[in-house]
């Protein structure tokens, strides 16, 4: 492992971003389409500042240059970027309500490296030292398969709409954390 994790910066905001759109371009095509993907990146991909101020995202570095990014989230808005409008930052209840994994991006050259499995153990042992009992996501279509090797189970399917008619299908995802 030749890289680092840390909790990601303001000012790490314009790489995160283009971290994202990298990431997608260069991971999501076997799923959706080139129109699709951009809708995405313009529309619902992006940088949450949110969890930035929150100091539950984090990002992984290698030689200087970003390669991945993720978080998880005590508030209630499971998905998008800034640019999303419809987010609720009102927080959950740890003892009834699961934490949030979000944004998850790794760059294409690093996919299938260990970069999102050091993100998420990161994120699921700090929600757990705030008292979550359980996570959730809302996983694109390339990711199901990592998350699922993660322990997390579908609950079914849902298709979000973009814009201009374009719509992207996403898994939602659970996972109940074992407390050790």
């Amino acid at each position: 492992m030749g890289y680092s994790i840390r909790k990601a910066k303001l000012e790490d905001r314009s790489e995160i971003q283009q971290l994202i759109a990298e990431s997608a371009r260069g991971l999501s095509r076997e799923h959706y389409s080139d129109a699709q993907i951009e809708a995405a990146i313009a529309t619902m991909f992006g940088v949450d500042t949110s969890l930035i101020e929150d100091e539950t995202y984090f990002v992984v570095e290698e030689a200087g240059q970003l390669i991945g990014c993720g978080g998880w989230s005590r508030r209630r808005t499971l998905y998008g970027g800034d640019q999303y409008a419809h987010r609720d930052v009102s927080y959950v209840d740890p003892d009834s309500e699961p934490a949030r994994i979000r944004a998850f991006f790794v760059h294409p050259a690093q996919a299938r490296k260990g970069v999102a499995r050091t993100i998420i153990d990161r994120c699921e042992e700090e929600a757990k030292t705030h008292g979550f009992k359980a996570m959730e996501l809302l996983s694109t279509m390339p990711g199901v398969k990592f998350y699922e090797s993660c322990g997390y189970v579908s609950q079914g399917d849902l298709e979000l709409e973009l814009r201009d008619g374009l719509k992207l299908e996403f898994v939602p995802m659970r996972k109940e954390l074992g407390h050790r």
